[in-house]
């Protein structure tokens, strides 16, 4: 599909420009063919003097609308005052604790509207490239934190925001799924295909076993073997380089060799929706919400500590438990929405895949960037987190065995979700700064 670019829309708009007030010339839509060929733009300006203006209006509407679409075109749009006031209480020092507030409430909706934007794109880019696009800015928020915070050798923050992405796609996303999609669907019996649930489930079994290594090695010979963390920290990079091989095979799987497993999801939502902007205008508003994200994503990591010790709320529930629900929030609403409309197999996609994309691309490709930045950060998430992801895990995987749902799977998930986040409310776990 073509893109025009503004030059262009300009000169179509020029030549679809109503004739003139002038009685001695009329504009380029009704002149001679000969005689539009004559015209300059100067011309037309000064024998249509409504010309520019108008223009400028058509042009002043596209942004509005555009502005409509994208800022006032979801519910969290209540939220958006918090990005220029965290700015401000920032600008002024009004306190550490009121900046990583302002800044966790403004990050909700751009979280949700790089989503959406992302979803505009992928229709004029096609299921391929979109899908990729999908892949790499639907967890933009998670991915963004993570590269701040290792910048500021933050490793702890890292390792426990991807853990409570993951558990909360998993659990809190699914379970409310299930459990909204269950009531709303009670005299109606709730089907999807186990193909794309069990790819997934394998999927992440396997980055489980690349969590789990790193964790047995160090107690296993904790004792026997001095030099545990430097061997730690080798297997946790072979296992991440291996992760990342695994995800490419996943994506590589689902856009290409194995399609049909994906390819009712993706009729389903097409038949629905259509762009509702242009794709210039997608990518454009894109950037700029990215950019955004990225300034609010460097107050939360910055400030942290001193919302935790304000609060007295530990850093592990905060970056566990608050900050994946704000990253979350395009995954948990679009889920919601379509299990409502008893369409189990786009709800499941997306809070699986979502999970997946965390565990196998945006962790080890942290191991990764904190490899080249020299800074040592290891798959071991300690006895508790690892065994929480394990327990998440399979339990998923049991839940979704059969093929069918009904509301209390996604009451079993969601109270799941309510005790880990009790138990890390308790666990003071102190952070570890190694700057």
């Amino acid at each position: 599909m073509s893109h025009h670019t503004m030059e262009e829309d300009l000169n179509i708009l020029e030549m679809n420009t109503e004739p003139c007030n002038n009685s001695n010339a009329t504009c380029a839509k009704t002149a001679p063919p000969q005689a539009q060929n004559n015209l300059t733009s100067s011309t037309v300006t000064k024998k249509c003097p409504f010309l520019v203006t108008k223009v400028h209006c058509q042009m002043l509407r596209s942004f509005t609308a555009n502005l409509k679409e994208v800022v006032f075109g979801t519910k969290l749009a209540v939220l958006f005052p918090a990005v220029p006031l965290a700015v401000v209480a920032d600008f002024y020092s009004l306190g550490r604790p009121w900046i990583f507030a302002l800044s966790l409430l403004g990050l909700t909706p751009l979280a949700e509207r790089v989503s959406f934007l992302t979803e505009q794109i992928a229709y004029y880019t096609g299921p391929t490239v979109g899908g990729l696009l999908n892949a790499t800015c639907g967890n933009a928020t998670e991915m963004i934190i993570s590269l701040l915070a290792l910048h500021q050798n933050k490793v702890n923050v890292v390792k426990f925001s991807l853990l409570g992405s993951i558990l909360s796609n998993l659990l809190l996303v699914l379970g409310s799924s299930l459990l909204c999609g269950g009531l709303a669907n009670l005299r109606k019996e709730q089907r999807y295909d186990r193909k794309q649930t069990d790819v997934n489930s394998l999927v992440l079994l396997l980055g489980l076993l690349c969590h789990l290594l790193p964790l047995m090695f160090r107690y296993a010979i904790a004792e026997e073997y001095p030099s545990i963390a430097t061997s730690t920290l080798q297997l946790s990079r072979a296992s991440s380089i291996v992760m990342l091989l695994a995800y490419a095979g996943y994506i590589f799987f689902q856009l290409k060799t194995h399609r049909q497993f994906f390819d009712g999801q993706e009729e389903d939502e097409n038949e629905e929706e259509k762009a509702v902007i242009g794709f210039w205008s997608a990518f454009t508003w894109l950037v700029g919400m990215t950019l955004i994200i990225s300034l609010l994503s460097e107050y939360v990591v910055a400030t942290i500590e001193a919302a935790s010790d304000s609060w007295g709320i530990s850093v592990s529930f905060i970056s566990i438990i608050l900050l994946p629900i704000v990253g979350n929030a395009a995954e948990h609403a679009g889920s919601i929405i379509f299990a409502f409309k008893n369409k189990l197999d786009i709800s499941l996609g997306v809070a699986m895949g979502s999970a997946t994309q965390i565990s196998m691309f945006v962790v080890p490709l942290s191991v990764v960037v904190a490899w080249i930045m020299g800074i040592e950060m290891d798959l071991d998430f300690n006895l508790l987190e690892t065994g929480c992801l394990a327990f998440t895990i399979i339990v998923t995987a049991f839940t979704l065995q059969d093929g069918t749902s009904h509301y209390m799977k996604g009451v079993v998930l969601f109270l799941c979700y309510i005790i880990i986040a009790a138990c890390f409310f308790v666990h003071k776990t102190p952070l570890i700064n190694e700057a």
